[in-house]
């Protein structure tokens, strides 16, 4: 997800759920996509994996193991979500 993209998804969401995207943002890039704390978390291919910000938001990441890259390429409602 480009900055420019993540910046018009977070401006869509509440700002209860914009503060938990930011956090979990924070939490992936200093801990690592494995984010066992986070609702719901799971893992849903070899390396995409996903938790809930929310009882209707959710967020999505997949790792990029040759670049080292945790790209968020979901964060919306959980009804919307591609898995």
């Amino acid at each position: 997800m480009t900055r420019r993209l993540a910046r018009r998804i977070l401006r869509l969401m509440p700002a209860r759920e914009q503060q938990l995207m930011t956090r979990l943002i924070q939490d992936l890039a200093e801990r690592g996509p494995l984010r066992v704390e986070w609702p719901n978390f799971g893992k849903l291919g070899s390396r995409s994996y996903h938790c809930h910000l929310s009882h209707s938001w959710v967020a999505c990441w997949q790792v990029d193991e040759p670049l080292r890259r945790i790209e968020v390429y979901y964060a919306g409602s959980r009804e919307s979500a591609p898995y």
